[in-house]
């Protein structure tokens, strides 16, 4: 063969999409400032080993739809790239659900999928003693205060987990049924984290929220 030939090689996406961005300051002080008001107990609904995992009211929820949905736009831009195929009808979305984690020393969030189409965690605060217990950690876990995405059960040479120590302002954007779970510390500080579930179509436990507006649209 010349060395002048070219060989085309090709390495196909495969398994699920899952992006990061940054989210706006704004938005990040919007949803602590709403945090503080809000007191929905959201422990039964959640799988989290976390004492402090709060609800937020149906008015916050309409004060995050309009960031929510530029965020979620850029999902779907970054999914057709992913999948190389334009949508046949784009989605149309609904915030079902938004709750805040304040995660304390020894607990954690083991495996575990969510209820919708997509989902989304964003990091509020990451404190500094927490970062450092996490640099001076020796292991092949996401590590103290990580997350990992769990995808399939394949041999080694496979993709089948990403791993990430998350930043604050980060958001990560992924499908609902993608396995997750976060890693617990040790270290005596707390680390907030907003999470929220999206749905494609009107919630059959929330019809009566939101059905007179789906139908609106349609």
């Amino acid at each position: 063969m010349s060395d002048k030939e070219k060989i085309n090689v090709y390495t196909f996406n495969w398994g699920p999409c899952v992006i990061k961005l940054k989210i706006l300051d704004e938005f990040k002080k919007l949803l602590l400032k709403e945090a503080k008001t809000d007191t929905i107990d959201f422990r039964t609904k959640l799988a989290g080993i976390i004492e402090k995992e709060r609800g937020y009211s149906p008015e916050s929820i309409k004060k995050a739809v309009p960031y929510m949905a530029q965020y979620l736009g850029i999902y779907d831009q970054m999914f057709v790239k992913f999948v190389n195929k334009q949508y046949e009808k784009k989605p149309e979305y609904i915030l079902s659900a938004l709750w805040i984690n304040y995660q304390e020393a020894n607990e954690f969030n083991p495996p575990h999928d969510h209820d919708g189409k997509l989902s989304f965690v964003t990091y509020l605060q990451i404190p500094d003693e927490l970062k450092k217990e996490h640099a001076a950690y020796k292991g092949k876990s996401c590590g103290p205060g990580g997350i990992q995405f769990i995808y399939g059960d394949g041999p080694r040479d496979c993709v089948a987990y990403q791993t990430f120590f998350p930043e604050e302002g980060d958001m990560f954007i992924f499908p609902a049924w993608l396995k997750h779970w976060v890693a617990p510390f040790k270290t005596d500080c707390v680390r907030i984290s907003v999470s929220g579930n999206v749905h494609d179509s009107a919630p059959l436990n929330n019809i009566v929220n939101f059905a007179p507006q789906y139908l609106k649209k349609k």
